[in-house]
């Protein structure tokens, strides 16, 4: 199914100031529109200005995205093709949705013709699904860059989504029915719950110490969004009260609060795999308290000091609990969505928030690792900014980052992805020179369980 759209946004009449349905509202360029559905029921739309210069981007989301999209509207006037799907029907079936980007790309070309370049790009869901798109389709797509994607795979991020929520359960609600696994229907009652009870324990010293110790465990940032969506400061490193309450926010606050997240998406996964697909048989969480960020262990350690518990002892509690164990059927079929193995045959430029509590840097490092590890550094390239909160960029961010990949695709080779560089594309200046932490729960493959 396949419908094109002319429209002229660009030109001084009536007619163009209301769009045609499936055009973009808020551009300069003339451009044209195709939009349909692909054979499993997904909406699919893209937006080609008249002046185009051959590069399309493809997206999981854009088709339920307002017609008003500042960067799609952004990217149009510099004369990119935007466009792709909506996760409506695949969900966190990963490798449909991958494989609906190059049915989309199809589906574009069959209406305006081959593109130079297809660069798979998306935020989210929509970054992990760009990444995907890279190593299952480089033979359709010339480039990727993901936004705050989820590159630690379904599988190794929510192991780690796991480790935080039963460390806080074990230290502070193991007498309550809060869950961990097995999320009820009720998907918004638990959610209630479990951030009714966190902000419970945030008005205790040891309260505000066990969540310190979860969210490090965890490797969640200390840096997180107020209740209104709004950015805190980002803390000192040497201030421990002021890590430990980013800690708690990323955990509770804004919009899209880790724990909320965590039962919700875990609901829906479990639902789709008909089972578990997470476990923490044999990790010691003991060493992953030694491998968190070094500011974020001393914290943990003098919150510990300040509320009078022995946190020794915390860690020992935390050994001896019974484990979750994982469903293999429901590991088999998450595995199956996408797991990162390195094989990169097209460029990949990665962006991140270091304040992400959804999209954790550490699960950054695991895609740099294995990517490296397969000898394909060359192909890769990964940044991050100051911001806290899930996918916080500004248009002009998002464009700086499409901008050197542009330039890697026209000259064939990288030019500066530095911070200095990228603020400079950006007009910005969150972009920042950053290390990640080593992700402790890394999945790439059967083998690694």
């Amino acid at each position: 199914m396949l419908a094109l759209v002319l429209a002229a946004t660009g030109m001084p009449s009536a007619a163009a100031a209301e769009p045609a349905p499936g055009c973009l509202a808020s551009t300069a360029a003339r451009h044209q529109c195709a939009e349909g559905t692909l054979a499993d029921g997904t909406p699919y739309r893209f937006v080609r200005p008249d002046r185009w210069n051959g590069i399309v981007l493809v997206d999981l989301d854009f088709a339920s995205r307002a017609p008003g999209d500042a960067l799609a509207g952004r990217l149009v006037d510099l004369g990119y093709a935007v466009g792709g799907t909506t996760r409506t029907v695949t969900g966190w079936e990963i490798a449909a949705a991958i494989d609906n980007q190059a049915a989309a790309l199809d589906r574009f070309e069959a209406a305006f013709g081959k593109a130079r370049w297809a660069i798979a790009s998306g935020r989210s869901m929509g970054g992990m699904v760009s990444a995907g798109v890279a190593q299952v389709h480089p033979d359709r797509f010339a480039a990727a860059v993901p936004f705050c994607g989820g590159l630690g795979g379904a599988v190794g991020q929510w192991n780690q989504k796991l480790d935080t929520v039963f460390t806080l359960k074990t230290l502070l609600f193991a007498d309550t029915a809060l869950p961990v696994t097995g999320i009820p229907a009720d998907v918004a009652g638990a959610q209630r719950a479990w951030l009714g009870a966190v902000g419970e324990a945030q008005r205790t010293p040891e309260g505000r110490a066990r969540i310190a110790l979860a969210a490090a465990i965890g490797q969640l940032p200390a840096w997180g969004l107020t209740a209104e969506g709004e950015p805190t400061p980002r803390p000192d490193p040497r201030d421990a009260a002021a890590l430990q309450e980013g800690m708690y926010l990323a955990l509770a606050g804004g919009a899209l609060p880790y724990l909320g997240q965590a039962m919700s998406s875990r609901r829906t996964i479990e639902q789709l795999t008909g089972g578990n697909p997470s476990w923490n048989t044999g990790v010691d969480y003991a060493r992953q308290l030694a491998l968190a960020e070094p500011a974020h262990r001393r914290a943990v350690r003098e919150l510990y000091a300040r509320a009078g518990l022995d946190l020794g002892a915390d860690l020992r509690t935390l050994a001896g609990a019974p484990r979750i164990r994982a469903d293999r059927h429901a590991v088999s079929t998450v595995e199956r969505g996408i797991v990162f193995d390195g094989d990169l045959r097209i460029p990949v430029l990665t962006v991140n928030p270091i304040g992400d509590q959804i999209s954790t840097v550490a699960q950054q490092q695991s895609y740099g690792a294995v990517v490296r590890e397969k000898g394909n550094a060359a192909l890769l390239r990964q940044t991050y900014l100051a911001t806290a909160g899930h996918c916080t960029f500004t248009t002009a961010e998002q464009e700086a980052a499409i901008t050197a990949m542009t330039h890697r695709l026209r000259t064939g080779h990288w030019g500066p992805t530095n911070a200095e560089a990228m603020n400079r594309l950006a007009r910005s200046d969150r972009y920042l020179g950053y290390r990640p932490p080593v992700f402790n729960r890394p999945y790439y493959g059967e083998e690694n369980r």
